[in-house]
């Protein structure tokens, strides 16, 4: 968590020609966006796509798959508005809260080369990723899906 951002500047510093997107979530941004002062200074054209779902998305999946949706220290509600942070660096930066507007926002993000930029995207709440591995499993039981039936918790964990 919190690697994608820097990474991103980094791979902007070595690849200057070169279109660089960093795609993260609201709580591993959260860990790094001190770094938007280093995108800005350098007026590096990096652009940065965060998915919102005021969650840490994969522990709120973890507790819901394997421990009854028993959500603890998952929940993201007081994140701060990111389009505000990243203006006030001086960065360009986008709310996209409707899939009608995907095209259009990214168009924009994309076509702008001035410096950093940043879109904040709402997405819904609970929405799992997959495929996923339970802690300890072989790949033989990656999950692909929703499971159809209720999950043990993984072994060794609380």
């Amino acid at each position: 968590m919190g690697y994608g951002f820097p990474a991103a500047i980094g791979a902007q510093f070595g690849n200057p020609g070169s279109k660089v997107w960093a795609i993260v979530g609201d709580g591993g941004f959260q860990m790094t966006m001190c770094e938007l002062a280093t995108a800005a200074l350098h007026k590096l054209p990096v652009k940065v796509l965060i998915i919102n779902n005021h969650y840490l998305g994969m522990i709120r999946q973890w507790q819901e798959l394997f421990y009854d949706n028993r959500l603890s220290g998952a929940d993201l509600e007081g994140n701060p508005d990111f389009v505000k942070v990243a203006q006030a660096y001086g960065i360009k930066a986008w709310h996209l809260r409707r899939a009608g507007d995907v095209d259009r926002v990214i168009k924009s993000a994309m076509d702008y080369n001035d410096g950093p930029c940043l879109i904040e995207a709402e997405v819904v709440k609970e929405d799992n990723v997959f495929p996923m591995i339970p802690a300890g499993a072989p790949l033989a039981n990656m999950l692909t899906g929703p499971p159809k039936q209720r999950l043990e918790k993984p072994s060794g964990s609380t």
